[in-house]
């Protein structure tokens, strides 16, 4: 477990087989309903239990630019839809797709797909996450000039320095953007717009796409916050991804030799969990405030299709840690040096206050657990305010995201936005549906019309 390569277990041709014909006894594919991309997963379930493997390749990538990150990182709402979990288990949709890319990719299967024609139109595209590779892609191969721009030193946003290496090994996103490359996507990396270039000279294109993320972290404003020692998840982790590529990092922040804690029990908590195994905590305790899930779905409160609200199990739990549920932090304590040293908590629950859900302490229940390092992954508030928004002058609306109408336009001329920054924070499999569909309008604005799919609206929301 203390190794940093892929966690993820290979799985027999024959079992997965099986699995990809289980499929065949749904009636009605509700997973393509599940999946926010329009996944047509019984498809390539049937072309996998047919061994049509390189068919199965192109009938995925006809909905889906990335499966390789989809495969690794989507929590699968197509599975919480699938029409056999009503009763028994869902079909691994998930592993299935994992699979038929990665087959792809070994079999020389996935080719550069430039355009036969160029239009001349000139499109920059800001952040090169999921949501700014996929409109790039779909834009490139639509025949226009696309720049994308990264304020990071590599491309690839959240996937590059957000996800561990344990779960999205580097060379994954490495492969796809050269295969970007080769089909005439121009990537410009090391450089932050509004920044190092002023936002006033993309007014040079015809088209621009924010596709920045959520990237404004929420805080944890309690006393002795100030404290050394506790730090952002978005500090931690980027620079352990950061070490893995090779680099050197200065004062690293490193749980090596300490006792962890986390607070936020999401995706991000558990990427900081994996993180901290492998570098070496003596413990590591990971604080939720909302009570823990059923271990079933409630067929009344969260029927099938919706997404099933249950407990679930990362990797890095699996390797260890203790969870604790329903607790709340009220302090950090220091010692004489200034640094974090323990922290001061009590149990909650969830009441109903003035017609409103709201956390209530339990009386009587008040701790104090010793730590050396506090890991702070409570999620994002929307788009990070500064010179490239303002430079635009863009709207942002009141839960901090970016103002777009149903053609992903914002409230700048020929700006739009795509992914988390319109959207908030949200799933991978999102924030790709939002790049095709927004490269769909930008198509359309700059050639009057589009042949490029279009999954998503900027308001439609899933089953989950």
């Amino acid at each position: 477990m203390l190794d940093w390569r892929e966690v993820y277990e290979p799985f027999s041709e024959e079992a997965l087989t099986t699995q990809a014909s289980r499929c065949m006894n749904c009636g009605i594919p509700f997973c393509n309903d599940g999946c926010p991309l329009g996944n047509l997963i019984p498809d390539w379930n049937d072309l996998v239990h047919r061994h049509r493997w390189q068919e199965a390749i192109e009938r995925l990538h006809a909905t889906n630019n990335f499966p390789e990150f989809t495969g690794r990182l989507c929590p699968a709402p197509c599975e919480g839809a699938c029409v056999l979990g009503v009763n028994s288990d869902p079909v691994t949709i998930k592993l299935v797709e994992q699979t038929i890319i990665d087959t792809a990719w070994e079999e020389g299967w996935v080719q550069p797909l430039p355009p036969a024609t160029r239009t001349g139109r000139r499109v920059a595209v800001v952040g090169s996450g999921p949501a700014g590779l996929a409109a790039a892609q779909q834009l490139t191969r639509a025949g226009h000039d696309v720049t994308v721009f990264e304020r990071d030193d590599r491309i690839g946003g959240l996937l590059r320095y957000g996800i561990p290496e344990f779960k999205l090994e580097k060379k994954v996103i490495d492969r796809r953007v050269e295969q970007m490359r080769a089909e005439g996507t121009t990537f410009v990396s090391g450089v932050e717009v509004g920044v190092d270039l002023p936002a006033a000279d993309l007014t040079g294109f015809d088209a621009v796409v924010l596709a920045g993320g959520a990237t404004a972290r929420r805080d944890l404003p309690v006393p002795g916050r100030e404290l050394t020692g506790i730090h952002q998840a978005m500090a931690y982790l980027p620079q352990a991804n950061r070490v893995q590529l090779g680099d050197e990092v200065a004062d690293q922040i490193s749980a090596s030799g300490r006792r962890v804690l986390i607070i936020g029990g999401g995706d991000t908590g558990a990427d900081c969990l994996g993180t901290a195994h492998r570098q070496g905590a003596i413990s590591v305790t990971s604080f939720e405030i909302m009570p823990k899930p059923a271990e079933e779905r409630n067929a009344t409160a969260n029927p099938w299709p919706t997404w099933p609200l249950i407990f679930r199990t990362a990797s890095a739990h699996e390797e260890g840690g203790e969870r604790r549920y329903a607790v709340t932090t009220k302090e950090f304590v220091g010692d004489a040096d200034g640094r974090v040293r323990a922290v001061r908590g009590c149990e909650v629950r969830l009441e109903t206050v003035d017609g409103r859900p709201t956390f209530v302490d339990v009386e009587g229940t008040e701790f104090e657990l010793e730590v050396d390092l506090v890991l702070l992954a409570l999620g994002f508030t929307g788009a990070e305010r500064g010179p490239l928004l303002e430079g635009l002058g863009v709207e942002i609306d009141g839960r901090g995201n970016v103002v777009r109408d149903e053609e992903w336009r914002t409230t700048a001329a020929n700006v739009f936005c795509c992914g988390d920054m319109g959207r908030g924070q949200s799933l991978i499999v999102w924030a790709i549906a939002e790049g095709r569909a927004c490269a769909a309008a930008v198509d359309r604005h700059l050639s009057g019309s589009t042949l490029l799919p279009a999954p998503v609206t900027p308001n439609q929301m899933a089953l989950r």
